[in-house]
């Protein structure tokens, strides 16, 4: 009999998966998920519209931990045939499942894809992660190649001492690479020069990832792979957010609670516990009263949501801490002018990539999606349209998050148009979409963030949990896996310190 609640801030990744846990590995605990948005999924959800989908933000489902594989196949089970673009274009698939789906069949199943990403600069395609390739000395031109080379290998042997970001950059790829590929296209991200913001970004996102290690992956001359160099991964038919619905619809058939459009405005604590919550459900006030409380929430708004709140360090630490946030346009396209200078074959001869870092200094645009390369089952008639989705990192209540959906499409438009990704004219429909909180950022306060750790954890029913939860940047299964620890720790009685540490490794080597 489940006779304990553990409320659960959150249905992103986090949220999904401590909940998961809690009714599949114990008995006497029930979880309730409190979710302000209408759908689950957090910023890995699938937007849908107009018969097509796009993901916010690309997210590949690939991890070096079993437990986060196994547990993504027990959920929706690997391609066993090819899927219908493969098909049609008579593409390899390597490995694929014995006893797979049938993506022509089922919807229920998780496709094998290739990564193909590159860095779009001067009108022109670089490798993503660069490496010395003949292309990129024809692009680059030889001098600047030469002068790239003398600055690796300067950096190579004299080391930086590594405080910021644009030091932990310089130390893997040299001054002249950095200037180029890093500095200008991290501060369009961050609104923050790679100086301001601390070297954990990197040992975060980049880990042991370096210009030799690239250079060797692409000369196959290494076996093992860092997380930005994996060749494939899986991705769920009809996006990311298929995933977190299959687990949503699987916590409610199993006892458990997910309550949409529920907003907790208030954490009632007393004596070094949360008692209850307050939330806005429905424009109505309600209370709800657990003997655990996981959180995913932003940090800044947990602590400032308190009824009690700390001294005034930590709520001043709280409450600045930075954030980015995120927004998206999607562009249902008749054409794309990006064509294919690739060996990979695609219909219809569109670029290979599923995503293209835009460095282009003329724009503001950060990135493009290619959802006709994450799966074909997301585009409506994706033999002959392209579904793109443009994505862009700011400020909430900056100039461009205030301005009008129809202002922001036709903004991003102009924008793509003039560094030649496609004609206006072939858009058949958009939809622009914002994402509050996005990013946790790296800079101002977030130096003395142990602080608020340390404070956080003095509750002994609290867990924070996810990438806005402890503030820092994991990827997907680094969020799931920290929501599977906080069960761990509860029913165990474990150190919650474990819960902080998922994702702090240095190296992040992907040898599946």
């Amino acid at each position: 009999m489940r006779n304990k609640i553990a409320l659960i801030i959150g249905a992103g990744p986090a949220g999904l998966a401590a909940a998961y846990k809690f009714l599949t590995e114990t008995d006497d605990i029930k979880p309730i998920i409190l979710e302000e948005l209408s759908e689950v999924g957090g910023i890995s959800r699938t937007v849908d519209f107009n018969g097509c989908g796009v993901d916010l933000g690309g997210h590949r489902m690939y991890s070096k931990s079993q437990e986060i594989l196994d547990f993504w196949e027990n959920i929706l089970p690997l391609q066993g045939v090819k899927s219908i673009d493969d098909k049609i274009l008579n593409r390899e698939v390597e490995n694929l499942s014995d006893i797979g789906s049938d993506p022509e069949v089922s919807d229920e199943v998780m496709l094998k894809r290739r990564r193909f990403s590159r860095i779009y600069y001067t009108r022109k395609f670089f490798d993503y992660p660069v490496s010395l390739k003949l292309t990129t000395i024809l692009n680059l031109g030889i001098i600047k190649t030469f002068l790239a080379g003398m600055s690796y290998f300067k950096s190579c042997f004299v080391k930086r001492d590594e405080k910021t970001l644009e030091d932990f950059m310089i130390n893997r790829f040299g001054k002249v690479l950095y200037s180029t590929f890093f500095e200008n296209y991290t501060e369009k991200v961050w609104g923050r020069h790679p100086k301001d913001i601390s070297k954990e970004w990197g040992e975060q996102r980049i880990k042991g990832l370096s210009l030799t290690k690239a250079v060797l992956n692409a000369l196959k001359l290494t076996k093992n792979k860092e997380t930005t160099l994996i060749d494939e991964f899986f991705y769920p038919k009809f996006g990311c957010g298929q995933l977190w619905k299959l687990m949503a619809d699987f916590i409610v058939n199993n006892g458990g609670e997910i309550h949409l459009n529920t907003k907790v405005v208030a954490l009632n604590n007393e004596n070094n516990r949360i008692s209850s919550l307050t939330v806005i459900e429905n424009s109505n006030h309600y209370e709800y009263f657990g003997d655990y409380v996981i959180s995913s929430m932003p940090v800044k708004d947990l602590v400032c949501g308190l009824k009690y709140y700390p001294d005034e360090n930590i709520l001043n630490t709280a409450k600045n801490l930075p954030y980015r946030d995120y927004m998206l346009v999607a562009l249902y396209l008749s054409d794309l002018k990006l064509k294919n200078n690739t060996k990979y074959k695609t219909i219809n001869n569109i670029c290979p990539d599923n995503w293209i870092y835009i460095q282009e200094p003329d724009v503001k645009v950060g990135r493009l999606q290619v959802m006709n390369n994450w799966s074909p089952y997301l585009v409506k008639d994706f033999e002959d349209k392209v579904l793109i989705s443009l994505e862009y990192f700011c400020n909430e209540n900056d100039e461009y998050w205030n301005m009008s959906d129809d202002e922001f499409i036709n903004f991003a438009i102009e924008e793509a148009e003039t560094i030649g990704i496609l004609d206006k004219k072939d858009v058949i429909f958009s939809k622009r979409v914002k994402v509050q909180k996005a990013y946790p950022a790296y800079f101002d306060t977030f130096k003395d963030f142990d602080i608020v750790k340390k404070y956080l954890n003095n509750f002994e029913n609290l867990y924070c949990i996810g990438r806005n939860g402890q503030h820092k940047y994991n990827n997907m299964d680094h969020s799931m896996l920290s929501g599977f620890e906080a069960v761990r720790i509860i029913k165990n009685n474990l150190n919650k310190e474990i819960l902080w540490s998922v994702n702090t490794e240095n190296t992040y080597q992907e040898l599946k």
